[in-house]
């Protein structure tokens, strides 16, 4: 059902069980998937994809300019995966030419209400930002990460995979992955074990990651010496580990410790 009300651009594409409530605004340009909904009063602007069965509440803006002064108007995209749900006031910005022209955003990610993903950020699957969350310009979120309420991350850093970022944290430094962070600036406080049991990591797995954590954050060493003496040991072996290295490996913000 499309309310009489809303305002579609003839150039948008909009595919069969699309619901879109009063008021809305769909620009030229914005291909909605079948059976995503969008509710009263939200405005998807142009250069905006949007996949399957996405739930996106009233009042959220998709798809607009970025806030970057090098953004001069360049027609630059928004990506939006299947199965997104996107609360009242979320903001989703395009990206920019300089940061690869394009946002993108997985499957089945939950953006709670006013949270924000600023331009050239890449989300990844059943990624969570609760209330309030704030992501700048450049961001990488892996898989099954979750950004607690009014939290907010720096530029260019990286989140990874099973990360738990607590409420009202700043993030400045890359986080790890599996790993719980929190505080006025990012620190660690282990691994993420609550999310870990219940993604169904197997005690091995778990084993093998806390032994990594204790050497790589809390055996005093240098990052440098730490990685190595977890990569001489049998757990690298474990996949789970050997992405934590890797991921620190190629950190160019730093990682928050």
């Amino acid at each position: 059902m499309i309310h009489p009300t809303a305002i579609i651009d003839p150039k948008a594409e909009i595919s069969e069980g699309v619901e879109i409530g009063p008021y809305s605004v769909i620009e030229k340009g914005v291909s909605i998937g079948e059976g995503t909904k969008i509710g009263p009063h939200v405005v998807i602007r142009e250069g905006t994809q949007i996949g399957k069965e996405c739930q996106i509440f009233q009042f959220a803006s998709i798809g607009e300019a970025p806030q970057a002064f090098a953004y001069k108007g360049e027609k630059t995209s928004l990506l939006i995966g299947n199965q997104n749900i996107v609360r009242e006031y979320v903001t989703l910005h395009r990206g920019t030419i300089m940061g690869g022209g394009k946002t993108v955003i997985g499957n089945n990610n939950y953006f709670m209400a006013y949270s924000h993903v600023a331009h050239d950020c890449y989300i990844g699957n059943q990624v969570v930002l609760a209330n309030g969350a704030t992501l700048a310009g450049h961001i990488l979120i892996e898989d099954y990460a979750i950004v607690g309420g009014l939290s907010a991350i720096h530029q260019f850093c990286r989140v990874g995979t099973q990360a738990f970022i607590s409420g009202l944290t700043g993030v400045s430094l890359d986080i790890p992955p599996y790993t719980l962070a929190a505080g006025d600036r990012a620190k660690l406080f282990g691994l993420n074990t609550v999310g870990l049991k219940r993604h169904h990591f197997s005690e091995e797995i778990l084993k093998a990651l806390k032994k990594a954590y204790r050497i790589l954050f809390r055996s005093g060493l240098t990052l440098e010496k730490a990685m190595k003496m977890v990569e001489e040991d049998i757990i690298s072996q474990t996949k789970e580990v050997q992405h934590l290295l890797d991921f620190i490996q190629h950190s160019k913000r730093g990682i928050s410790r």
